[in-house]
């Protein structure tokens, strides 16, 4: 996976512009930034409203959520804003001067992290259990045969009898070691702040038989074949990486969907009123349209159904996000939808 993605040749290290192949929330509507908007408000009360707010997007693609966050708040706000955008490719020519542009996080983050749909790309190994015991399964990048390699090394192995306990001869498993510790490394640069990982992603109590390996080109789903050609992703072990989260200094968390926390944050994509139509077409039908579009972002059974992990550090969440960790609030993840993966 690292070899196809990040290699020489890899689909992200060459400068492959993810929206050719998929959409993501920041793709299907400026409504996704409007909500990032409000919780950057939020977040930045509950900081106080320092006289710098650090707003880092990880995994920005070609920048365009910092672009939007940028135009969508208030000139005050938006004149304390440190943009930075964490990407592995070159910066892109044309980009807002008043996002920077590095390949990791920077270090002491006060303010907003926001990874969407960023580990679902992190490299992981696929382990498979075997008569002779659990191995690494290999993949002939030209033919997509696959093999059994290697046990895996004895750190996967820890975290799989942790999290996704291998039972019968045949059954696979996605090592999310590598999200759990690029997710705690992430929550180590922030000083105070909140940091959001919205992803397709599953829980302990839900974990696929055969793993959620997959490869996106030109909007379809494809092979998951390591040869630079195409995206490879595969869905997140959301509750691993909370827990990687609170070992490395998060001292709040909140696991929901991307549906509860939207609507959290004020999208609740409802069609305006009919009787818009009889007064004001034209307003009744733009509003009709922008709903249509918004409720792409809560459907349940596609980007509605994404896990969002929420977590604090030095500091608390924001209040509208914290109410969603109530016991009576029926908002927890289980297993995103085979349907809501990335979209053509």
């Amino acid at each position: 996976m690292h070899a196809g993605l990040y290699g020489p040749g890899g689909f992200y290290a060459r400068g492959e512009p993810p929206a050719r192949h998929f959409r993501t929330s920041v793709h299907v509507s400026p409504s996704y930034a409007a909500a990032i908007c409000e919780l950057l408000r939020q977040v930045d009360a509950v900081l106080g409203h320092p006289g710098r707010i650090d707003l880092v997007d990880v995994g920005a693609g070609r920048g365009e959520l910092l672009e939007q966050v940028l135009g969508g708040v208030t000139p005050g706000l938006a004149g304390r804003i440190a943009a930075c955008a964490v990407e592995v490719v070159p910066r892109p020519a044309g980009l807002d001067p008043r996002i920077g542009w590095r390949p990791v996080p920077p270090a002491g983050i006060a303010g907003l992290v926001i990874a969407s749909e960023w580990l679902d790309n992190v490299p992981l190994d696929v382990v498979e259990l075997t008569a002779a015991g659990p191995a690494v399964v290999l993949v002939d990048p030209a033919t997509g045969a696959e093999r059994p390699g290697c046990p895996p090394d004895r750190a996967d192995v820890a975290w799989l009898r942790a999290w996704w306990p291998l039972a019968a001869c045949g059954d696979r498993a996605e090592a999310g070691r590598t999200r759990c510790e690029a997710w705690a490394g992430v929550i180590r640069r922030i000083d105070r702040g909140v940091a959001v990982a919205a992803d397709y992603g599953h829980v302990k109590a839900a974990r696929p038989d055969r793993g959620t390996l997959t490869g996106y080109l030109k909007g379809r789903a494809v092979a998951a074949l390591p040869d630079g050609s195409r995206d490879i992703t595969a869905h997140v072990a959301l509750d691993a990486c909370a827990a990687a989260g609170a070992a490395t200094g998060a001292v709040e968390s909140v696991l929901t969907t991307q549906r509860a926390a939207l609507r959290a944050l004020g999208l609740d994509a409802r069609r305006p009123p009919l009787a818009l139509a009889a007064t004001d077409p034209g307003r009744y039908a733009q509003a009709l349209c922008q709903a249509s579009v918004d409720a792409e972002l809560v459907d349940a059974d596609g980007l509605g159904g994404f896990g969002w992990l929420v977590q604090a550090v030095g500091t608390s969440l924001p209040a509208r996000l914290a109410k969603l960790a109530s016991p009576d609030c029926d908002t927890q993840p289980a297993a995103t939808p085979a349907s809501a993966t990335r979209r053509p």
